[in-house]
């Protein structure tokens, strides 16, 4: 059941931890997010997936890095993966882009102290508009070449983006935004490219993200599927978007202990192809 993240990455299973909420606004305490990190890998997740800006604000940057590295100093965990990302900037606790080569090195050179050691999959978070793709990836190679990241990752691109990226250096994920009711990935060839590329597809808000997390827990589709296979909506959502592409990796976020764990309960639930037809007659807007 496990997944390749790229041609000759590691393999891990198919349903990641998002860091992200244990370190925006409205984060629990450091306790909390600590034990939701343990749980998930406790409960057999090896995947885990942050940013040097999941934080408040600039003066906050790395705290969602440092947090998980105290989860795993106290688990003892080893084979977890661990995938950051640079290229933003969180000024006064916006969210921009900054996809300058001397601000990437930056981003990769804290985040390998916050975590401590080399990273194994490093994403270039969003393209910056403002400076060349070739000159964003060409750096992240360099990183790679001296050994500070051992695999490097797209998110927020486009199929033209990733054919790019890869005239420079082998790109071994891509990290997108993905669910049932967001599923312009599969119809724009991203998805189709990455397959062709060797290239794991990393779904990000899985379950709709705020908005989406509210309409899934309202859909008459799910909840009757749901009650079928004695799960919650949620886990539904997540085990239709593995059965779409063999190589899709989702990444739901947590801030709960039973979150995490619940998520990777959509690895036992094998939907039938009345479920996954209701599923794909779903209005995705």
């Amino acid at each position: 059941m496990r997944r390749l993240l790229g041609k000759d990455g590691p393999a891990v299973q198919p349903i990641g931890l998002g860091g992200m909420p244990l370190s925006i606004q409205g984060r629990p305490d450091e306790r909390i997010g600590v034990a939701v990190i343990e749980a998930f890998i406790a409960a057999g997740g090896d995947l885990l997936d942050t940013a040097i800006t999941y934080c408040l604000d600039d003066s906050d940057l790395g705290h969602n890095e440092r947090l998980i590295a105290k989860a795993l100093a106290r688990s003892g965990a080893r084979a977890v993966v661990v995938a950051t990302k640079g290229g933003l900037t969180r000024p006064n606790g916006r969210w921009e882009v900054d996809g300058d080569p001397r601000w990437l090195r930056t981003c990769c050179e804290r985040s390998v102290a916050n975590l401590g050691g080399p990273i194994a999959l490093y994403y270039l978070h969003a393209v910056d508009p403002a400076i060349p793709l070739a000159d964003s990836v060409g750096e992240l190679a360099r990183l790679k070449q001296e050994g500070k990241i051992r695999a490097i990752g797209l998110s927020n691109v486009d199929a033209k983006q990733i054919r790019e990226a890869l005239l420079i250096t082998p790109i071994a994920a891509v990290q997108n935004r993905c669910n049932l009711y967001h599923r312009r990935d599969f119809e724009n060839g991203v998805v189709t490219s990455c397959a062709d590329n060797d290239i794991a597809y990393v779904a990000y808000s899985p379950v709709g993200g705020h908005h989406g997390h509210r309409r899934l827990a309202q859909d008459p589709t799910l909840l009757r599927i749901a009650a079928k296979h004695e799960t919650t909506s949620y886990v539904v959502a997540l085990a239709w978007l593995l059965a779409r592409n063999a190589g899709l990796i989702a990444i739901p976020g947590a801030s709960r202990v039973a979150s995490a764990r619940s998520s990777l309960t959509a690895l036992d639930i094998a939907l039938d192809a009345d479920d996954l037809a209701a599923l794909d007659a779903t209005p995705a807007r």
